[in-house]
């Protein structure tokens, strides 16, 4: 049995701190819990509590400094994608509508993947993502 519970947290980049925090907001009722202002040895943070126990720790950094092809899968990084959980069907149609009306890029049709059903979408920075949800809830 594995020891760890689950994720903590995933950090991501960004170029646009407002917006990319107002998208977890408005999609998936995300709360920021915590902001560490920019320093000369730190850049702006914010962690963000997407919940479940799980946040995005966001940090806002110069376009240059954010590297790789967001398009094409083993070069997006050392973050390929992750997925959030939801608890139902009925859940991952609110946020695909949710996605939609915030002008998520690429939002995809819902699929199923195994036990999962799944939506991938790309948040305001082109970062690739994923919803699921088990079949049977």
């Amino acid at each position: 049995m594995p020891i760890a519970t689950g994720f903590n947290h995933v950090a991501t980049l960004t170029t646009d701190m407002d917006r990319t925090v107002g998208f977890y907001e408005q999609v998936f009722d995300a709360v920021v819990t915590l902001e560490i202002p920019r320093r000369d040895d730190h850049p702006w943070m914010k962690i963000v509590d997407v919940g479940g126990g799980a946040a995005l720790n966001i940090f806002e950094v110069p376009a240059a400094e954010i590297i790789g092809e967001r398009r094409r899968q083993g070069a997006r990084g050392a973050i390929d994608h992750f997925g959030f959980a939801v608890d139902s069907l009925a859940t991952l149609e609110l946020v695909q509508e949710r996605l939609v009306a915030a002008g998520a890029q690429e939002v995809g049709g819902i699929q199923r993947l195994g036990d999962d059903w799944s939506l991938f979408f790309r948040d305001p920075d082109g970062m690739e993502l994923e919803v699921c949800c088990p079949v049977e809830a």
